[in-house]
């Protein structure tokens, strides 16, 4: 069991870090599409955006203090499903249906960090593979 929660840590973080050098490189292009959503310093909150997903990856990945990491993921992609994606907003059935999908990813994703989070909570049958113990418990 626990080298399938270490493939499943490796799985989940790929895609938060690419989100993060995504969020990094582009800044420009991620704070200008925060902006067209009404949220002031796009570009600042593009960049913070991506050093979280960054943090939070690695700290799911090495299973440095995961717990504190995923439960940390868990909220910032909550955030951004709500400010970034909201569907509800748009008139345009095609950006609608566009938003919606990644509205539902980011909640999606924010349900498995929360997964991550109970298991890295009381993770002492998997500490072979995490580089320190969980920090709230």
């Amino acid at each position: 069991m626990e080298a399938i929660f270490l493939i499943s840590r490796i799985l989940f973080v790929l895609l938060l870090l690419g989100s993060a050098f995504g969020h990094l490189t582009q800044a420009d292009a991620m704070g200008g599409y925060a902006s067209s959503k009404g949220l002031p310093n796009g570009k600042v909150l593009a960049q913070v955006s991506g050093v979280a997903l960054l943090v939070g990856g690695l700290s799911i990945l090495f299973g440095v203090f995961g717990d504190a990491g995923s439960l940390g993921i868990a909220i910032l992609l909550l955030i951004m499903a709500v400010t970034m994606h909201a569907f509800w907003k748009d008139t345009d059935a095609q950006a609608k249906q566009m938003e919606m999908i990644s509205f539902n990813k980011d909640v999606a994703l924010a349900g498995g960090a929360l997964a991550m989070y109970v298991i890295f909570y009381g993770a002492d049958g998997y500490g072979f593979f995490t580089l320190t113990g969980a920090l709230f418990n």
